[in-house]
């Protein structure tokens, strides 16, 4: 067979030839919008490989971007790896001095951001000695604009060449316990990911696809997204800003199809919707990851007639293991048992293997019976062997990862996740999952959010204590919320005490921050 070198370059030459003019949509910030196609991000993306080459780069050099969901953000996933570079896709939620890590330990030579992120950047420029070059996606005020600057350049350019293992992209871990850790993704590794993105039971695209992601394109590679619509010559709809009516008015207007975001993307488009007096848009299919969906947002969704699919995966993945769908015997389940299969976070695509293995013994692999939890560990083509300059290997012998994850192996393959190993409670020698309790307290008619952490016990060294955020204009007891629970999980597992805050600390990428939650209480004592 043919030597056929597995490069980022392929992706966008076949979207250019066989779907040049599928529409790419950008909704800007301040409301305007701009239209391009798959031919035009190609075209662009050879002007900037020659922009970036006219600068002083060379092959393996990082670019930086510090920007949100657009067009111009897009070709830059295809113009840096085109002229042989590393795309560092920079998280702007990340505290300032994470922000200061991630690009000095990358050593990024040029920074491409919004205007929007204008104060961040004149506030880090002294801290970040290594960044030479300073690009402005949409405004020309404070540095070149991007048009501009790719403007200068013909297009007349030949890829750079290299093997297909070279680095092509740069992810950080949003750094929860001490300094986020870097991934550095291959060409090969992220062809491989984004060809499994487009099996049936993952995103399932055609070219009649149209997509708006909500996953911000500077999280875990948007989910392999870009490139995965490049390969469909899918129709992309972008949103600068994270707005459910923009949202909303984009999918109805533009003929959005897909959608991928976080669970609270979909609760502030449920709350917009129900505020407004208005049906949510007839999407095809909706993908909901970062962390597990609610039961009865899964429910509204699917009664909307949405394929509704959980996925799973993290940074050191590309990030894609696990995603929910209909399985063999989905048109003989009743609609209360779908919903409870697609609660879980579905089955590993092709590409990666899972396991679990004892919490207290990692040597011992646990059986997939469906109920047995353990340690959830995951190897595959795309998934990290050693974080970027780290001096040893973050996987085992024979290859495997531990993610952190707690979960269940059915015997179907689903997995079920039921807590991070640094978040699992354990009581009296048992485990109890925290998920699953906040999970089921947000199923309240009045709770907004809820927490769920481990706090000492005199007698059974930790028992659950259940922080909760009320929705606005609603008042219920700490009485009636464990009068709720009462049902849905084991009786032993109920809270020892259910705590009212005013708001739950998150990460930089909108995940509850345990780690700030146990901090703020770490006073707090059970009797």
């Amino acid at each position: 067979m043919q030597d056929w070198s597995m490069r980022i370059s392929h992706v966008i030459d076949h979207a250019a030839r066989e779907a040049p003019n599928r529409e790419i949509v950008t909704r800007w910030a301040d409301g305007s919008e701009t239209r391009t196609d798959w031919a035009g991000v190609h075209r662009d993306a050879k002007k900037m490989s020659q922009a970036l080459l006219a600068l002083g780069l060379k092959k393996g050099d990082k670019v930086a971007s510090l920007a949100m969901n657009h067009a111009r953000h897009l070709v830059s996933w295809f113009g840096v790896a085109g002229m042989g570079g590393v795309l560092h896709t920079c998280n702007p939620r990340l505290f300032e001095d994470q922000l200061e890590y991630i690009v000095n330990h990358a050593e990024d030579r040029v920074m491409l951001y919004d205007a929007a992120f204008q104060p961040i950047v004149d506030r880090m420029r002294d801290k970040w000695p290594t960044v030479k070059h300073y690009i402005c996606f949409d405004s020309g005020e404070h540095a070149p604009a991007f048009e501009d600057w790719i403007g200068a350049q013909d297009g007349d350019f030949e890829w750079v060449g290299g093997d297909e293992r070279d680095p092509c992209m740069i992810c950080y871990t949003s750094g929860t316990t001490g300094n986020p850790k870097g991934v550095q993704y291959e060409h090969r590794s992220t062809i491989l990911h984004a060809v499994s993105g487009l099996q049936p039971s993952t995103f399932n695209f055609s070219s009649s696809s149209v997509m708006l992601p909500v996953v911000p394109m500077f999280h875990a590679a948007s989910w392999g997204l870009p490139y995965a619509g490049a390969m469909a010559g899918i129709k992309f709809v972008f949103a600068a800003v994270n707005d459910p009516a923009v949202l909303h008015e984009l999918m109805l207007k533009e003929g959005v199809t897909d959608s991928a975001g976080v669970p609270t993307v979909w609760l502030a488009h449920f709350q917009y919707c129900d505020r407004e007096g208005i049906d949510l848009p007839p999407l095809r299919a909706a993908t909901i990851g970062g962390s597990a969906a609610p039961r009865f947002m899964i429910e509204r969704l699917m009664k909307n007639g949405t394929r509704v699919q959980h996925a799973w995966g993290m940074t050191e993945t590309s990030p894609i293991g696990t995603v929910g769908g209909p399985t063999h015997e989905w048109d003989q389940l009743s609609f209360e048992e779908k919903v409870t299969k697609t609660m879980k976070q579905g089955r590993p695509i092709f590409g990666v293997e899972l396991r679990i293995v004892d919490l207290d013994d990692p040597t011992k692999v646990l059986p997939r019976d469906g109920e047995t939890s353990g340690a959830l560990q995951i190897r595959g083509p795309w998934v990290v062997k050693r974080y970027f300059k780290a001096e040893h290997d973050a996987v085992t012998e024979d290859g495997w990862f531990d993610t952190g994850d707690v979960g269940i192996i059915h015997p179907d393959g689903t997995l079920q996740l039921t807590d991070r190993t640094k978040d699992v409670i354990k009581s009296g020698g048992e485990w109890i999952s925290s998920v699953e309790l906040e999970n089921a307290a947000v199923g309240h008619p009045a709770v907004a959010e809820a927490a769920c952490v481990g706090m000492p016990h005199p007698k059974w060294d930790e028992r659950p204590v259940l922080f909760v955020v009320r929705k606005e204009g609603t008042d219920c007891s700490s009485e009636e919320i464990t009068e709720f629970l009462t049902d849905k999980v084991a009786k032993w597992w109920l809270p020892d005490a259910v705590e009212f805050v005013d708001d739950i600390p998150h990460t930089a990428t909108g995940k509850i921050s345990k780690k700030d939650l146990r901090e703020r209480f770490a006073d707090y004592t059970l009797g």
